[in-house]
């Protein structure tokens, strides 16, 4: 790795703890002023408990909306690196996926590479979900943290909907190749990408000019990528000073057991289950994580997996990966095969559960596992996905929805670790699959 891409990663560690200290001030200062004005009102009360029961909301309500404020105006900063980086995705996953099939020329290859693709995504999703469920059952943090549960029939904020086979046929099939690049849905940007791809290699010399042309645009892409990427330092100092200003370091102890039972998880699934597939099938585990320690790091600092796209491409590329694999088991695997995201699934539903003090049966968790199975894929393109299928399971167990807000308190937290850790499965997915297709790698 060369010394640029060194100093970025450098550059974005130092973003980091800047961001931290920055807004561990701002939180603390503004915490102080709020703490001392609240104090001088709760005084005026005169002991009526009533009074003071609504001072003490009024305060809590004002202090939270203006660290809200505050930390807007750092999040900017994040959101405009987070949009240079969609703006990227949508040509760059067509471009390399029709490229990538054109240059096959064979359906029955293509096929080949998609059912190995599913067969491997599957397996994964099961071995996640069932260290998901093994980790909350050993651990029990909803039992030993005695966390205060929030008040019946309170606003989550997340639709609960059932999945259903139209919602995923609306979140797979594109209707318009135009509306799916525009809301950057990856999913039917790749169904479409390839038929397209699949038509080009059939019609022969005809498309020669056009695969060049998308050949060319998936270079370009890249390019623009590196541009783009000398913003990573300022997209991740203020993704990271909003978090702090917004909920405070403080927040984090009273979560630490929580934290560390869930991210206890993601690195065992990475340093074992990852690392143990990878001894198996003979890929070096180690090269590729130093190859894509860039885009993880970049998806932990940012808790976006998407965000770490196309340099995960090009690390996957340098690794060995060939373009006609990588361009296919990337794209698909952003909707089929997010690991830490999936894990977090069964985790949380139980965690809440234990909260609750409610006892859910050994068949109850089987059933509810083989249900995410199949529901976790049936929500490409739905924001904030994770926190909806989870709605979705709470209701179907009749486990009390409002226990997902003892959740968002430390979200942020872990959905940064989620993030990384869909970026590492599946760059070994890809890895994965060339092995099988003989590539060496």
């Amino acid at each position: 790795m060369n010394f640029s891409k060194n100093g970025l990663i450098i550059s974005i560690v130092i973003a980091m703890i800047l961001g931290i200290v920055l807004g561990a001030t701002i939180n603390n200062n503004k915490s102080t002023a709020y703490s001392a004005a609240k104090e001088t009102a709760l005084q005026q009360c005169n002991g009526n408990k009533k009074h003071e029961s609504i001072v003490k909301a009024v305060y809590n309500k004002e202090e939270k909306s203006a660290k809200k404020d505050i930390a807007s105006n750092f999040s900017l900063l994040s959101d405009i690196f987070l949009r240079l980086i969609k703006m990227i995705i949508a040509p760059l996953v067509f471009a390399v996926l029709v490229v990538g099939v054109a240059k096959v020329g064979d359906f029955k290859v293509v096929g080949r590479i998609g059912g190995k693709t599913l067969i491997y995504f599957t397996c994964a999703t099961l071995i996640a979900l069932s260290l998901g469920l093994v980790i909350v059952n050993v651990f029990e943090p909803g039992k030993t943290m005695h966390l205060e549960l929030p008040e019946a029939g309170a606003d989550t904020g997340v639709k609960v909907a059932s999945q259903t086979a139209k919602n995923f046929v609306n979140h797979v099939i594109p209707q318009s190749i135009v509306e799916a690049m525009a809301n950057n849905e990856v999913l039917p940007i790749v169904i479409f990408a390839l038929f397209f791809g699949i038509a080009a290699a059939a019609v022969g010399s005809k498309a020669d000019s056009l695969v060049s042309l998308l050949d060319a645009l998936s270079h370009i892409m890249f390019k623009v990528t590196n541009y783009v990427m000398k913003f990573a330092p300022i997209g991740v100092f203020g993704a990271i000073t909003a978090v702090v200003i917004t909920q405070g370091l403080d927040v984090l102890s009273g979560y630490v057991y929580l934290i560390a039972c869930f991210f206890g998880g993601l690195l065992f699934f990475v340093f074992v289950v990852l690392f143990l597939i990878c001894t198996v099938l003979k890929i070096k585990f180690y090269k590729l994580l130093g190859l894509i320690k860039e885009p993880l790091l970049l998806a932990f600092s940012t808790a976006s997996s998407e965000a770490a796209m196309p340099k995960t491409i090009e690390a996957l590329e340098k690794y060995g990966v060939s373009k006609k694999v990588v361009s296919f088991v990337l794209p698909l695997g952003y909707s089929f095969n997010l690991d830490g995201s999936i894990m977090y699934m069964t985790f949380a539903t139980m965690f809440i559960a234990q909260a609750y003090g409610m006892d859910i049966s050994f068949a109850d968790q089987i059933k509810m596992m083989l249900i995410l199975l199949l529901t976790s894929k049936g929500v490409a393109g739905v924001p904030r996905a994770s926190f909806v299928v989870i709605a979705g399971m709470l209701a179907m167990f009749k486990i009390p929805v409002e226990g997902m807000l003892l959740l968002l308190a430390v979200d942020q937290l872990l959905d940064m670790g989620r993030s990384a850790t869909n970026v590492i499965g599946n760059a070994v997915a890809s890895a994965v699959v060339a092995k099988w297709e003989g590539e060496k790698i």
